[in-house]
């Protein structure tokens, strides 16, 4: 199984190097520089750890916020990359407060024209309204800002993760969004479907949050 280029050599037998110094980045996508099969080849060998998708970061390399939000945007098509933003599971998870999602979320803003995704894609979308301060960049991936993440999730998320996910964004110092905000975001928005469970959910929350 070919390695990652720069992968240093002359171990000796039964001996691994599980840092790699590589000149062809951290993070590998199937079908790019390998497949997905080598991939996953290697992440056996101990020179790959998953992250998302068909993508793989090398062991040496974190998975960070970047990292984690580049694997969730290669699922799909690049000519996508800049017409759409991670959101809701996606984002909580890009923040490193949710589990990975089985599916990756996006949103796009529905006064703009965006082609559909490919049949039996990775990624589901959502068209919304997004407002000035709804997005941030991370490591060159539009996603979702901490609050209207929170947000999402009190309204859409799913009961086994959701006030967890809501708890981990308001102890995130990083994050900078208390529960409070989201609470008053949500009371003063008007003909929001579920908002009365959305608001039981960012109660449950804070009362786990100190």
């Amino acid at each position: 199984m070919p390695l990652p280029p720069g992968t240093a050599t002359g171990l000796r037998p039964g001996q691994r190097n599980l840092s790699i110094n590589s000149t062809g980045g951290v993070l590998f996508h199937g079908g790019n520089l390998f497949t997905h099969a080598e991939l996953q080849a290697m992440r056996m060998d101990g020179l790959m750890t998953h992250v998302c998708g068909k993508s793989y970061v090398r062991t040496d390399q974190p998975a960070t916020p970047a990292i984690r939000a580049q694997s969730a945007i290669n699922s799909v098509p690049r000519s996508l990359h800049r017409r759409v933003a991670l959101a809701r599971q996606s984002a909580a998870w890009v923040y490193g407060c949710a589990p990975a999602p089985a599916l990756v979320s996006l949103v796009t803003d529905h006064r703009r024209r965006t082609t559909a995704l490919p049949a039996f894609s990775d990624a589901v979308m959502h068209q919304v309204t997004l407002g000035p301060c709804d997005l941030r960049s991370i490591g060159g991936v539009e996603v979702t800002s901490p609050l209207r993440t929170a947000l999402d999730i009190a309204i859409h998320g799913q009961d086994p993760w959701a006030v967890v996910a809501l708890q981990n964004i308001a102890a995130s110092p990083e994050l900078r969004c208390p529960l409070h905000l989201v609470v008053l975001s949500l009371e003063s928005s008007s003909r929001i479907p579920g908002k009365s469970r959305a608001l039981g959910r960012l109660r449950e929350a804070l009362r786990g949050v100190s």
